[in-house]
């Protein structure tokens, strides 16, 4: 990796931290925290806390992580859209940032459209339509359709991005026919529940909770990460996320399914962070140790306190979804608090790590020429 190269990948994910930054102080202030700083900005950030989470922060990683594997200059165009997009959100520009997003997520069905054409499969053609999900949500943000529809469009863009990730490691496993058709049934299932939420709310909410439920149950029944449990290191840790993540999917199909659609309120905010926080940031625990090095262009990195700020995500997360279904609002507001902690704990160890890993280069170096 060049120099040039090098930058322009760090500014990026430096861009991503804001956004992610942004987000959280967001979700605070939305749950009741006050927190210091001007109120018209954390209001703003509270009011745009999904966008600035799931395009400003993980679109833009999803879509850098996309470019570098392609190794084109032009597939940078992507991620660059989508985090100057997530940067004008939080300075204030709504329209402008929107207009972003909705080119940025254009930029990653083309990079995924290319993919697709290098390898026809079943993963690669989850991930295109994980990234044309991205992409209709802010479409349908952009022409005045509610947060709370565009959220579903935003949330199968997550999900299917990393069930399309898992399936792709599943072939080590050798799935059968049988075991791919199932996958292909749950995965339409909920990606046909998601399309009917603007045109009738309640039915498409719950048929995408029944996806959710059987993409969660397949997970946890196909993935390896049920053999690499018992493993040790970096194997068991990266397998003791997925797992706990599965089985917030199948809570937050089951929320879908009982409460239907939410137009905002408790179980709304239960049910979209049981797959937000439980599901999603648990496969962000488990793969930033593989996926940060190639990003960034640093040495893997694992250690054993990484299990610190998994466990306290998911005691977190227990604890707000359980405050917002018995309508317990301090539990919740706690939760809610130990969530944000739990994901500042994570970025403070990667970083922790990262630096111990050159530390250990450079002194292995200088042992070498020595």
């Amino acid at each position: 990796m060049t120099r040039r190269e090098r930058f322009f990948r760090g500014a990026l994910f430096a861009s991503v931290v804001v956004g992610l930054i942004a987000a959280l102080e967001g979700g605070l202030w939305r749950i009741g925290w006050q927190l210091p700083g001007p109120a018209d900005v954390h209001g703003r950030w509270a009011a745009w806390h999904g966008a600035l989470m799931v395009a400003g922060f993980l679109g833009t990683l999803i879509s850098l992580e996309r470019a570098v594997a392609l190794r084109h200059p032009a597939g940078y165009a992507a991620p660059f859209l989508a985090g100057v997009g997530g940067l004008a959100l939080v300075a204030g520009f709504f329209q402008s940032g929107r207009l972003l997003l909705l080119g940025g997520s254009a930029g990653l069905v083309v990079l995924m459209l290319v993919v697709v054409q290098k390898q026809r499969a079943l993963f690669t053609m989850t991930m295109l339509s994980a990234a044309v999900f991205w992409f209709m949500g802010h479409l349908l943000w952009l022409v005045g359709q509610p947060v709370p529809v565009v959220t579903w469009f935003w949330q199968a863009f997550l999900v299917l991005t990393i069930a399309g990730e898992r399936l792709e490691l599943g072939r080590m496993r050798r799935l059968t026919r049988r075991t791919s058709q199932a996958f292909l049934a749950v995965a339409l299932l909920y990606a046909l529940g998601v399309l009917i939420v603007p045109f009738a709310h309640a039915v498409g909410v719950r048929l995408a909770g029944v996806g959710l439920m059987g993409l969660g149950l397949w997970l946890l029944q196909f993935d390896i990460a049920r053999r690499t449990i018992h493993m040790q290191g970096l194997t068991r840790f990266i397998a003791a996320c997925l797992l706990p993540g599965y089985a917030w999917l199948l809570v937050g199909g089951l929320l879908a399914l009982i409460a239907g659609f939410q137009g905002g309120g408790l179980l709304y905010d239960a049910q979209l962070h049981a797959v937000f926080v439980g599901f999603v940031f648990s496969m962000i625990f488990g793969h930033a140790p593989i996926i940060m090095p190639a990003v960034l262009g640093v040495p893997p990195f694992y250690h054993s306190r990484f299990y610190a700020h998994l466990v306290l995500l998911h005691a977190s997360l227990i604890m707000r979804v359980g405050g917002d279904v018995l309508a317990i609002v301090p539990l919740r507001r706690w939760g809610g608090l130990l969530n944000g902690l739990a994901i500042i704990l994570f970025f403070a160890n990667t970083m922790l790590a990262v630096l111990q890993e050159r530390q250990k280069r450079r002194e292995g170096g200088a042992l070498h020429a020595a």
